[in-house]
């Protein structure tokens, strides 16, 4: 697998499904996790409606900057006002093909802060590694977003990241202009107008009513580099996790570089139907094996 896929996986995984994506490999015990999936029907065709055009897998960059974030019909998509819950926790368990408990991830949201003068989400992440995988791959990262409320596009993003004894720490100041300056303790992250980070996208997922917008798609900065990311609902399903028993509308993300979309990228996010739209699981299809984040524990104020 390519060292930029790795990277995307390690920064996506890490952040939704506690660093999964570098333990992989390492794979070798039994998911619990059940799942009963119902397909979205078909689209009645109504024959007196004129043909849709066929729409674009994925924008070009000078649609991403039109279209920041679209719906299937090209329509701008604004979350009609979702807040996540203020000292929300949420804690996951990563197995990895058929071993339990690779790694754990935390997810919580601290409230409000201003940052460059912007009102913002201070959304927070954790993810380690856990033994016996813990003695081949220490992994203990951070990450830290702040993003904007309504749409939760990206202000900052900040990644503190300790693997296998090498340690980064970088604070970035998203601007879509360049004229933005960044804080003395930050660099400066040019991107596409509407960009989010992959803990704002969390979050913005979970915003979208999937009844009235099935299908989604804009720009994902993942600390490193700049991605399209698109996200469908392709049915519901009734989820059983340590946490307990959801009814969720399943999501399937895919990933797309200059273009191309990254067969070593794909995910199934399932989002439970309640007023919190809580992510109680996702899964990813890798190479040579595939990746389960259950939620264990959620908590809040």
């Amino acid at each position: 697998m390519s060292r930029r896929v790795v990277v995307l996986l390690a920064s996506f995984l890490a952040v939704i499904c506690g660093g999964a994506a570098f333990v992989w490999l390492h794979a070798g015990g039994q998911s619990k996790t059940t799942v009963n999936f119902t397909p979205e029907p078909p689209v009645a065709a109504n024959p007196t409606a004129p043909a849709a055009a066929e729409q674009p897998t994925i924008p070009t960059a000078s649609m991403a900057e039109k279209q920041p974030n679209v719906a299937a019909n090209g329509a701008p998509v604004v979350p009609a006002g979702f807040a996540p819950p203020i000292g929300e926790a949420l804690e996951f368990s990563a197995n990895v093909a058929k071993v339990n408990n690779v790694a754990t991830l935390r997810l919580s949201v601290n409230g409000r802060k201003e940052i460059a003068g912007k009102d913002a989400w201070h959304l927070q992440a954790f993810a380690h590694t856990q033994n016996p995988l813990r003695l081949m791959f220490e992994l203990d990262d951070q990450f830290d977003s702040y993003s904007a409320p309504g749409d939760f596009i990206s202000v900052q993003y900040e990644m503190r990241l300790s693997e296998r004894g090498t340690k980064v720490n970088s604070i970035q100041r998203m601007t879509a202009t360049g004229r933005e300056p960044a804080s003395a303790d930050a660099t400066q992250a040019r991107v596409l107008p509407g960009t989010r980070d992959p803990l704002g996208m969390m979050q913005y997922l979970r915003s979208l009513d999937w009844a009235k917008t099935p299908e989604v798609h804009g720009p994902v900065y993942d600390g490193r580099k700049l991605y399209q990311v698109k996200a469908q609902k392709i049915g519901s399903a009734e989820v059983q996790v340590p946490a307990g028993h959801f009814s969720t509308n399943t999501v399937e993300i895919r990933v797309f570089d200059n273009g191309e979309e990254m067969k070593d990228a794909h995910f199934m996010l399932y989002l439970a139907k309640d007023a919190a739209r809580t992510p109680v699981l996702l899964e990813a299809t890798l190479p040579f094996a595939e990746a389960r984040v259950q939620l264990m524990k959620r908590s809040a104020q």
